[in-house]
């Protein structure tokens, strides 16, 4: 199935008040949390780990649709040195999805069912400098593929449009694979996303600060949707 989802980053959450800004953004019609676990080895800065996530999912126990989907889905960015040691732990703490960086490991396949064996979606994104041609080996066995639009670290940084023809070679390659891109979207930057042919939206900053958090959602799930149905990928069910 592919069609819209829209992830917003949590990292640009207030932390003081977390569990009820998570709740707002489900709120709002959000589809995922994304949740960014940074360990200051692979990424220069610190965030998030399975205490935390486990707190949240207390907060916000998972909730399952009648396609036996849980709509409190926990998107684990894994920034982290030895992906492989932080699975177990994830999936006890709540996680739903586990995408780790191609970077940062020397056996993806092996990973990605080491993840799938502890009952995650499994997902591996590449940096800026990572040529897409890694993941075409890969795309069969994952969930989800994610093309960073920034470096990974912060929050706050500014979309790289040049990433773009990444995202057009995974959605021509993988016409119904979920390709997240993360960094820099809002309002002004979407289209380029959404043209390229990406279907999960990470928005940090922007759902977070946003006057009205639900019209600029469901404007991000109107631009992709319409990208998607003119490429013919588009799948509601």
């Amino acid at each position: 199935m592919v069609k819209a989802i829209v992830a917003p980053s949590i990292l640009a959450s207030d932390f003081a008040d977390l569990g009820c800004q998570c709740k707002k953004m489900y709120a709002n019609n959000a589809d995922w949390l994304h949740v960014d676990v940074m360990d200051g080895h692979f990424v220069p800065n610190i965030s998030l780990g399975m205490p935390i996530i486990s707190s949240l999912r207390k907060a916000i126990p998972k909730e399952y649709n009648e396609k036996n989907e849980n709509i409190k889905f926990f998107d684990c960015h894994m920034m982290v040195s030895e992906p492989e040691k932080w699975v177990a732990e994830i999936a006890k703490a709540g996680g739903d999805q586990y995408t780790f960086h191609y970077e940062s490991t020397k056996d993806p396949v092996k990973l990605i069912e080491l993840i799938k064996s502890h009952g995650l979606k499994a997902a591996c994104a590449i940096k800026p400098g990572t040529d897409v041609d890694v993941l075409f080996d890969l795309g069969d066995k994952l969930d989800m593929a994610l093309v960073m639009t920034v470096e990974p670290g912060f929050g706050g940084q500014s979309f790289m449009a040049n990433m773009m023809p990444k995202v057009e070679k995974l959605r021509e390659k993988f016409p119904q694979l979920n390709i997240q891109v993360d960094g820099g979207l809002g309002k002004g930057t979407i289209g380029h996303a959404a043209t390229a042919g990406a279907n999960v939206i990470v928005a940090g900053t922007s759902c977070f600060t946003a006057s009205n958090p639900t019209e600029l959602i469901q404007y991000f799930k109107d631009e992709v949707n319409k990208n998607l149905k003119a490429k013919g990928c588009y799948t509601e069910n």
